[in-house]
């Protein structure tokens, strides 16, 4: 593992900005009813809303709507059923001041979101559905392009890498490249290396240990991690809700090679880690 600094950039987000030389928490906001860690508990209008004040107030600076589970085994759902779970909740909070980010990789979706105040496209398939590439330059907004291998109902079947850190850098840039080409603007691009999709856990423990070399792409960098299977499998088998301080760490780890962008269920803990971290950079 090396320290890197994170990237002197700023990230233009509608009317906001984000310093991504700061390291900042995405709070995540799962409002289906099938997600692996809190499937169900978002998935009223008023429930989201609540819950994303309450990770607002404990130092979420991102809140990443999705109403897609992509859990290893997850079942897709129609372009419309998602609309209907997410652009409600974007009007919500939109009018708060808050960097919306929308977990789908339909272009549909991040259109409807976009037109009701969305700013960040957080991409689990990398911009490959249909349209996906048009539209990325169409709405011209910040893009995190993150790596996978197929869908989440075949991605545990695909974990063969020769050298996974190398390879997911070689695909991610693969992705990337297109991206550029098809005319997205290359200050709009994140990129996410896809811990826990079509990974198994000794290589997403060596891509955490490897982070830093992530930063030979140029491009931000965010880590989602949080309550993965390899940080429960790391801490014996605990259950997903008891993995906050393995997750933490995890994520901590990531900032400290560069990462710009965590995206986590504990935010209150995450804040705080990161508080601890900047404390002692100051020191």
């Amino acid at each position: 593992m090396q320290l890197m600094p994170l990237p002197q950039q700023i990230l233009q987000c509608g009317q906001l900005q984000l310093d991504l030389s700061q390291p900042h928490v995405m709070g995540i906001l799962n409002v289906t009813p099938d997600s692996f860690s809190d499937g169900g508990r978002h998935n009223q209008l008023d429930q989201a809303v609540a819950y994303a004040f309450n990770m607002i107030e404990q130092g979420a600076t991102i809140i990443d709507i999705g109403g897609e589970s992509t859990r290893p085994g997850a079942s897709e759902v129609s372009v419309e059923e998602e609309i209907r779970r997410v652009v409600p909740v974007v009007e919500a909070l939109a009018k708060h001041g808050v960097i919306l980010s929308i977990d789908t990789s339909q272009p549909d979706v991040i259109r409807a979101a976009k037109e009701v105040g969305a700013h960040i496209w957080n991409d689990v398939r990398a911009l490959t559905r249909p349209n996906a590439l048009k539209t990325a330059v169409e709405l011209d907004i910040p893009v995190v392009i993150m790596h996978m291998r197929g869908e989440p109902t075949t991605m545990n079947q695909l974990d063969q890498y020769a050298d996974v850190t190398l390879n997911v850098i070689q695909e991610l840039q693969q992705r990337v490249e297109e991206a550029l080409t098809a005319g997205v603007k290359k200050q709009n691009i994140i990129i996410d290396p896809g811990f826990g999709f079509a990974k198994n856990a000794q290589q997403n423990l060596k891509l955490l240990n490897e982070f830093w070399k992530l930063h030979e792409m140029g491009y931000p960098i965010l880590s989602g991690l949080s309550r993965k299977r390899f940080i429960g499998e790391a801490l014996m088998g605990v259950a997903a809700d008891q993995r906050t301080v393995g997750s933490v760490t995890g994520h901590l780890l990531s900032i400290q090679q560069g990462a710009s962008i965590v995206r986590a269920h504990d935010v209150k803990a995450m804040h705080e880690a990161i508080l601890v971290w900047k404390a002692m950079r100051q020191a």
